[in-house]
């Protein structure tokens, strides 16, 4: 079945970085657009960045310039590298597939947050000012 497996949150100063990690297994990687997700304490769930299988990128206008998504396909590994982090980034960040292949029309370009069916169990990122 389908796993996605985060890693790499934890707490830093205003300022720092980290690097998020997501590993998937139980599906062809290459074939389905892929997501980070936050999601704040009394807020809903929010796309931060996502990729199509050939790499291209897109962001929230919240983290442009910030944070940079990448995959990895040999190696099933999703990445979210997040500079410059501000307090209004801490959340609940999180790993999503979405639901549709590529070759059903399932790529990244103008999807939701409810076109993604699949997700990890989170990671929690902590910015402190």
């Amino acid at each position: 079945q389908v796993q996605l497996v985060e890693s790499g949150g934890g707490s830093v100063q205003a300022g720092g970085s980290l690097r998020l990690s997501c590993v998937a297994s139980g599906y062809t990687y290459s074939n389905y657009c892929m997501g980070w997700f936050r999601q704040a304490p009394g807020k809903e769930r929010e796309g931060v960045a996502t990729i199509d299988f050939d790499g291209s990128p897109n962001y929230a206008d919240s983290v442009k310039g910030r944070f940079t998504i990448s995959r990895d396909n040999a190696n099933n590994t999703l990445y979210l590298q997040m500079n410059s982090l501000k307090p209004e980034d801490a959340a609940m960040y999180y790993c999503g597939r979405r639901q549709l292949t590529i070759w059903y029309g399932g790529t990244c370009l103008s999807s939701q947050v409810g076109d993604f069916g699949y997700w990890g169990q989170g990671t929690q990122v902590t910015v402190s000012s």
